[in-house]
């Protein structure tokens, strides 16, 4: 008997803290590429000729290298490049809800802990949700700095202008402009000041909820889908202080209307769909986009099942179609949800199929241009932190 503890305690260990985690992210984060399509030469070049910014990819919170190509998943930095991606927004998961559901979800378990014991994240993050968000803010950061050159990452317009510039000057080297974003601000502990903290470690945009009701606004699937508390409105004053960009991603009704009643700067919807082509508890209605697009806002519309309902290429080209006869070009962008949970129709590598699917919706091609990229970057670069 002792022998077999002896050999099967490590093993398990072993099992746990370096399988499991990986086997979790492959299986929660797949790819169906039934409904692909076929890339024209036409769609082909254009795709190589634009500038492509995404507002949402979750690839922080798995246990892979975001340097490494990987065969599971929908993104990694190699992946990212194949696709010509520019700039890509990398959000921080910090909780969610066991049995997560598009319906109703309370706020007292969490998944998180478990993935994060399983990941080998450091102890301090298994208890604190700030902590989580920072871990995952060194892990982009390290990339960064390992990635040769492949990812850079960015706080300031001027650093993003650069990044850009740099990646125009050289095409040997295509490099993908990196942006920290948090999901829901239970980041924040329940402590305002810690805004400030999650600033000063390079997050520039932020989601007030996730998939529950939090210490600072109500969620789109939880159970009192309230507005923003008093600690809430401080927060989105001190966000708009700061330039650091309000999401109204999952975020309920009664909240996102008070934010807009109080914004002084435009907001996002980071990865959405649209009620006219999908139902759902956080797809937008057409007064919803409406008043985005008063607001100067950016819609991203996502790549999942909740966000498009049917995920084929062509699916999203007409939820895109749709938003844009609603918002305006000028307001929609790409919002992918790539490694959040989800099954798409193709990865970071084959995002050339959107571009097809665009093409064969009969955008043109300085629309494609808009959507695809140059709607988030002028966003961007007129919202974060001017910087040097």
């Amino acid at each position: 008997l002792a022998l077999v503890l002896a050999v099967a305690v490590p093993v398990g260990a072993l099992i746990f803290f370096f399988g499991v985690a990986r086997f979790v992210g492959a299986r929660m984060n797949r790819v169906d590429d039934a409904g692909a399509l076929v890339v024209s030469a036409r769609a082909q070049a254009l795709h190589q000729a634009l500038r492509i910014a995404d507002l949402h990819d979750d690839l922080l919170l798995w246990d892979r290298n975001p340097v490494v190509r990987s065969r599971s998943g929908h993104t990694d930095i190699p992946r990212l490049v194949d696709g010509n991606v520019a700039v890509q927004l990398f959000s921080t998961v910090t909780k969610t809800p066991k049995g997560q559901n598009y319906e109703r979800n309370g706020a007292e378990s969490d998944n998180i802990t478990l993935l994060a014991v399983a990941s080998r994240w450091p102890r301090r993050t298994w208890d604190s949700r700030l902590q989580r968000a920072l871990h995952q803010a060194d892990k982009l950061q390290h990339a960064a700095v390992v990635s040769e050159g492949r990812l850079v990452l960015v706080t300031t317009a001027g650093e993003l202008l650069r990044a850009l510039d740099f990646r125009a000057g050289t095409p040997a080297i295509k490099p993908v402009a990196g942006i920290l974003s948090t999901e829901g601000l239970q980041a924040l502990d329940g402590d305002g000041s810690n805004l400030d903290t999650l600033f000063a470690h390079g997050f520039r945009m932020a989601g007030l909820a996730h998939f529950f009701d939090n210490e600072v606004a109500g969620s789109a699937h939880g159970v009192r889908r309230g507005g923003l508390s008093p600690l809430g409105r401080r927060v989105v004053q001190r966000m708009q202080e700061l330039r650091m960009i309000v999401d109204l991603a999952h975020v309920a009704p009664r909240a996102f209307d008070e934010v807009l009643a109080m914004a002084t700067r435009p907001v996002v919807i980071s990865h959405t769909g649209v009620q006219a082509t999908c139902a759902g508890p956080r797809n937008l209605t057409d007064d919803q986009m409406r008043r985005l697009a008063q607001n100067r806002a950016l819609i991203g519309i996502g790549f999942w099942d909740g966000a498009v309902c049917d995920i084929s290429p062509r699916a999203i080209a007409r939820a895109i179609r749709h938003a844009v006869a609603v918002a305006g070009l000028r307001s929609v962008a790409l919002g992918s949800d790539w490694d959040g949970a989800t099954t798409v129709s193709f990865g970071a590598d084959q995002l050339n199929q959107l571009t097809a699917a665009l093409l064969q919706e009969g955008f043109s091609e300085a629309e494609i241009r808009a959507v695809m990229g140059e709607n988030a970057i002028r966003f961007l670069l007129e919202n974060l932190p001017p910087g040097a």
